[in-house]
């Protein structure tokens, strides 16, 4: 098999979240190996976000959002995103949802590495510049997002949000989470925050960057 056959079955997309060594059989049942895991793939879901939003072309929905709100209320874009987190983890109460202890540290971990990212990464000034950090940003939001829900330690606010909504009505997680973010995505554009070509990139490649990511984690922790 050639270098190229093997790069590419490497990359070929997981359909389903794999089953790791590291798995928790609850939310709360920690260890410091999944801990540590759980932390590693939030910071590093967080720094992703962050080149996103130094590519200067667009940030992801909810960054929208973040950022519409840092412009309005004064707050930096890292405080914004755990204000943001923290009013989407209030909806759990009528919608039932228990949140787990990566629920939580989902909130502080990714908020605490956008804050950091976005004071470290430079801002882009060139397309080429920007789409090569918005797309290293959509990979390591897919990695991260891979590390931290095969963790089983709890889903983020805005994935239990969706869940709970789902469950309760009846609509299509699809649908429930394409509402979600095309909401977020207006009122954040309406508040300030910025749009554009990154914002597609994101919206059209994230999905694939998990099932991608998916599939290395299973393929190296089935060895």
């Amino acid at each position: 098999m050639s270098f190229m056959s093997r790069f590419s079955e490497f990359l070929k997309p997981h359909k389903t979240v794999p089953i790791t060594p590291w798995r928790a059989n609850s939310r709360w049942d920690l260890s410091f190996s999944r801990v540590a895991i759980l932390f590693f793939g939030l910071a590093i879901f967080g720094l992703g976000d962050a080149l996103v939003v130094q590519s200067n072309l667009g940030n992801a929905p909810w960054t929208v959002f973040a950022q519409g709100l840092s412009l309005k209320t004064g707050l930096s874009l890292g405080w914004a995103t755990f204000v943001t987190g923290c009013f989407v983890l209030l909806l759990w109460i009528p919608l039932r949802e228990k949140p787990g202890f990566g629920t939580l540290t989902n909130i502080v971990i990714i908020s605490a590495a956008i804050e950091f990212g976005v004071s470290v990464f430079p801002l882009q000034e060139t397309l080429i510049g920007g789409l090569a950090s918005a797309l290293i940003g959509i990979a390591l939001v897919g990695l991260g997002s891979a590390l931290y829900i095969t963790c089983g330690l709890g889903p983020g606010p805005r994935d239990g949000a969706m869940t709970g909504i789902h469950q309760r009505t009846g609509v299509r997680v699809g649908r429930v989470r394409m509402g979600i973010e095309v909401t977020v995505l207006i009122v954040g554009a309406l508040l300030g925050g910025n749009i554009g070509l990154g914002t597609a990139l994101f919206a059209l490649l994230i999905g694939q960057s998990v099932a991608i990511s998916f599939g290395i984690v299973a393929r190296l922790t089935s060895k």
